[in-house]
């Protein structure tokens, strides 16, 4: 398969590897974020790359910033990635790559649920709940909940697994007025971009954002913003209450990987050729519907 799995620029220090992203250091107040083609599936990078969908996550991601930007500032700083690389370096970061703010960030991601769905449904099953959060009885697999919910979870490291964490516990870690701030905000822009997906065709189950903090403490929307990696997509056309839904992303290799046996600990099995270029075809999909 082909596909960017690793960067190495020469022009700029490579200051962070993440699942999916690679940062650089461009100056005190800028870096260089490149969308790679890993794919991370229950906090394991998967070996083999999905074929252009770093290119395909930031056409989608700057799309999302874009359609929300009136609702919170974003890591956006106006600069173009080719013009701060030297020309050797600049095939890595075509397409794939922003100039962003370096900001402080907030140590949690900010995960919305709009319906009940995945590892929610399975605890929805057992307790009722979902997340701790207590939910109306009679919920089916994929029902729209009430109300959408907050759940936040741990920012774990690269190999470690993230793990939910109340309200209370997330206000214990980073005070209560900026845990009570990234959970309106997140609900917010959840809402804002359930609605407009459902003019194109796209239920968004949930998602997952993440924020930090500039020089005046302000909460930026940072990383990615309503991706097939960061979310869960359903085609409105084919979704039923009480089913799992096909979905626009990588639920798709998450499925795959569960029919294996999988005990999903590093390494993951080796990604059939045909899922990969199956999962490239889905994300192509949400972007051609979105941003069309």
């Amino acid at each position: 398969m082909n596909g960017l799995t690793q960067t190495n620029l020469k022009s700029l220090k490579k200051i962070y590897s993440g699942k999916v992203r690679d940062l650089y250091e461009i100056d005190g107040q800028r870096m260089l974020m490149i969308a790679t083609d890993r794919l991370s599936a229950f906090d394991v990078i998967l070996a083999e790359p999905i074929p252009d969908k770093g290119k395909i996550l930031t056409a989608i991601s700057n799309f999302w910033f874009d359609k929300l930007k009136g609702l919170v500032p974003s890591h956006f700083t106006g600069d173009q990635p080719e013009d701060v690389v030297s020309a050797e370096d600049r095939p890595q970061v075509e397409g794939r790559a922003v100039v962003c703010k370096r900001l402080k960030p907030v140590a949690v991601e900010a995960i919305v649920r709009g319906y009940l769905a995945g590892t929610g449904w399975k605890e929805y099953k057992q307790s009722g709940t979902v997340c701790g959060i207590k939910l109306p009885a009679g919920l089916q697999e994929a029902s729209k909940l009430p109300e959408p919910i907050f759940t936040p979870s741990t920012k774990a490291a690269v190999g470690d697994h993230d793990e939910n964490i109340s309200f209370d516990e997330l206000s214990g870690r980073i005070g209560a007025e900026l845990a009570g701030q990234v959970r309106d905000t997140a609900i917010r822009l959840y809402k804002a971009a359930a609605e407009f997906a459902a003019t194109r065709g796209i239920i968004i189950a949930d998602t997952k954002f993440e924020f930090g903090l500039d020089e005046h403490g302000v909460l930026t929307l940072m990383d990615e913003a309503l991706t097939p990696d960061s979310s869960r997509f359903w085609p409105a056309d084919s979704y039923q209450e009480g089913s799992n839904p096909p979905s626009f992303d990588k639920q798709f290799v998450r499925d795959w990987l569960e029919s294996t046996g999988w005990n999903k600990q590093p390494p993951a099995p080796e990604l059939p050729v045909e899922v990969a270029v199956r999962t490239a075809e889905k994300y192509r999909e949400a972007l051609d519907k979105l941003a069309r």
